[in-house]
């Protein structure tokens, strides 16, 4: 039997031009995407403030569109997990515009996203261990991309730190993280990204142009029953946005776990 572990699907990021006559309506202002995507998801990934740290105006209107049972993750800015630097300048920053979401109770964590080229070390361990306090109280999830951190030991820092482990889907290419069915907290994390090897490398909009099978989603129906028997909740979010195949992807993925849209 399946133990009743909430799973909520949603999808990385929500306001794509390309979606527009795949999901939106033709002619939606990007404005109104927000309005349309929470009456079919209960949760999305924030992507752009790897990029950017917005203005604490922008999140909060965020929060005044979504219900009180919406549930946001946000990506920390790129400063944390790629330039590695100004941390003590930007994390306030980023911490303070992400404050208006934090505050209703509607932030459920801060995704950490690695580069392939952040490959373990020691060095490499202690800072994300020690860096991750900068965050406060927030839930913290890591997504590795190098598999020089499948070790037992990581995930046992990890745990002892309360920092959660992403599980990911992708291209099985040399030195890709495999999928998994890790879980180094009491909520588990998913991110499918597409398996679009041919594109991967050279990254930009094609990396993600991906339609995953059934059989594909199958399997992670039979993952992600492994990790409810690990956590007390999942969150699963699809990345393959190009061309909103994320958006139905995920439909397909409610519809395998007998989940209402």
């Amino acid at each position: 039997m399946r133990r009743m572990t909430e799973i909520r699907i949603g999808t990385s990021g929500y306001s794509f031009p390309d979606w527009v006559g795949q999901f939106y309506p033709p002619g939606i202002e990007k404005g109104k995407m927000l309005d349309f995507y929470i009456q079919h998801f209960k949760t999305v990934e924030i992507n752009s403030t790897y990029y950017r740290i917005p203005h604490p105006a922008v999140m909060r209107n965020m929060e005044r569109k979504t219900p009180p049972d919406f549930e946001f993750i946000v990506k920390t800015h790129s400063s944390f997990t790629h330039e590695r630097r100004d941390l003590q300048r930007l994390t306030p920053e980023f911490l303070a515009a992400i404050e208006p979401i934090a505050e209703t109770g509607k932030l459920k964590g801060l995704l950490a996203q690695f580069p392939f080229s952040f490959h373990f070390s020691p060095t490499n361990l202690d800072y994300l261990l020690e860096n991750a306090k900068l965050y406060g109280n927030l839930p913290l999830y890591t997504e590795f991309r190098h598999d020089s951190w499948l070790k037992p030991e990581v995930k046992t820092s990890l745990a002892q730190a309360g920092i959660g482990y992403c599980n990911v889907d992708e291209p099985a290419l040399p030195h890709l993280i495999p999928p998994e069915s890790a879980a180094t907290t009491g909520i588990g994390y998913v991110r499918l990204h597409g398996r679009n090897g041919q594109h991967w490398w050279a990254g930009g909009p094609l990396r993600y142009d991906y339609s995953y099978t059934d059989d594909q989603l199958r399997e992670w129906v039979q993952r992600l029953d492994e990790l409810r028997q690990k956590a007390a909740k999942v969150f699963l979010f699809f990345n393959n946005c190009h061309l909103g195949q994320a958006v139905k992807d995920a439909f397909r993925m409610q519809d395998l776990l007998g989940k209402e849209r």
